[in-house]
């Protein structure tokens, strides 16, 4: 662990300086101009506003992710895009079938694809892991490949369609680099010692498929719901630091499949370690209690989501959970406890949380404009901005509270 946190450390220390420049420029706070949008939109004291300029050039983009490295990635069918802090392309690297992306705290990063099986002609999900993506001198330097990445598929046969079928969804990172990987799939039985494709796998930093979410339901709606992962997200996110980041092992998962009628689509999954049992993964029952109190909307609400499509856990102190919902093509904040809302400025009045979500046809008509979303399929979270990836108007919308500019 102490050459884990030097080489942290060493990597923080040069992932400031790349062939690309300064990553960290000052004038990206500066970007909001006020004057560019009609006041008269803008309808609430506390509300997300744009933060122009938004980025622009994609093919239908499915994530967004601002790296470790202080890089920009997104992904669209063209594959890895990575631009600086101002949105200016640096790169692309080609990636068949590029889903997902995320990044370790060695600057690593992992991208969802799709690869040609050895001696066959079929096209199989997996996840490339790459070095050196924030320098410009990248490199693959393994490729985790469904079925066979499975530690529990080691000794079965290749499943034909079936194994074709299987998608990998979502990447998320620990804070020691463990790698989740969340997947769906048409084999799900419960009474055999093959995991079911509707799962999570977990990855050591090696690349070793050292465990599973075990328990998660594959088949039915409940609030350990595996069904159709769209997504999955830690507590563990950058900005690079050396304190301070969370060693939780919990993680939030949204449920897209459009098959399956489910009572809830976004969870919360509470994570330890047993002595005598190993890993446990629980629901997380306390957020169906709802304080009318303290908000009018809550995370917890049966069929409150419609297809939602990614999440992100705000790193920071106040820990907000944030969730794209392609079917209402809205973005949706909630608190640690599940409240919809953000905290009420000082001194105000407000007593609840103070609901900020926002989308859809916005307030100037149209679902293109500033304030509208049109299929959004990826979202994050750095640094008080969010980052959406906006698939239906090919571009990368950014927002930043009202309350956080001042």
């Amino acid at each position: 662990m102490r050459n884990f946190f030097a080489l942290l450390f060493f990597l923080f220390t040069i992932s400031s300086c790349s062939i690309f420049g300064d990553k960290n420029n000052s004038t990206v706070d500066d970007v909001l101009k006020q004057g560019a949008i009609d006041p008269n939109l803008i309808q609430n004291a506390v509300s997300y506003v744009p933060v122009f300029p938004f980025f622009s050039g994609f093919n239908n983009p499915l994530d967004v992710l601002v790296g470790y490295d202080e890089m920009i990635y997104v992904v669209d069918e063209k594959g890895l895009n990575i631009l600086d802090q101002k949105g200016t392309l640096a790169l692309i690297i080609p990636i068949q079938g590029a889903t997902d992306v995320t990044q370790d705290r060695r600057l690593h990063t992992y991208v969802t694809g799709k690869v040609q099986r050895q001696g066959g002609t079929e096209m199989l999900s997996c996840v490339f892991h790459l070095i050196g993506t924030g320098q410009g001198n990248y490199q693959f330097v393994d490729t985790l490949i469904h079925p066979f990445c499975d530690e529990s598929r080691s000794s079965t046969q290749f499943r034909g369609n079936d194994d074709v079928a299987v998608e990998f969804t979502g990447l998320a990172c620990l804070y020691d680099n463990t790698l989740y990987v969340s997947r769906t799939g048409p084999r799900n039985e419960t009474n055999t010692f093959i995991r079911p494709d509707n799962a999570v796998l977990v990855f050591n930093e090696k690349g070793d498929n050292i465990s599973y979410a075990a328990g998660l339901n594959p088949n039915e709606s409940s609030l350990k719901s595996a069904v159709g992962i769209s997504s999955i997200a830690t507590l563990a996110a950058p900005p690079q630091r050396m304190q301070g980041i969370s060693t939780s092992k919990n993680f939030t998962i949204t449920l897209a499949s459009q098959n399956t009628n489910l009572e809830y689509r976004a969870l919360h999954i509470s994570v330890y370690d047993d002595p005598d049992l190993g890993t446990i993964y629980n629901e997380t029952p306390t957020l169906l209690s709802f304080d009318y109190s303290k908000g009018n909307r809550f995370f917890y609400e049966p069929f409150r989501f419609k297809k939602p499509e990614d999440c992100f856990i705000a790193p920071d102190a106040l820990q907000y959970t944030f969730v794209v919902d392609s079917g209402t093509d809205s973005v949706y904040v909630f608190t640690n406890q599940g409240i919809e809302g953000v905290n009420p400025p000082a001194n105000s009045k407000l007593k609840k949380q103070v609901i900020v979500s926002f989308g859809g046809v916005g307030s100037d008509g149209t679902s293109s404009g500033p304030f509208g979303l049109k299929d959004p399929s990826g979202i994050c979270y750095n640094r008080k901005m969010i980052y959406v990836a906006d698939k239906g108007n090919n571009r990368i919308c950014r927002y930043k509270l009202s309350t956080d500019l001042q």
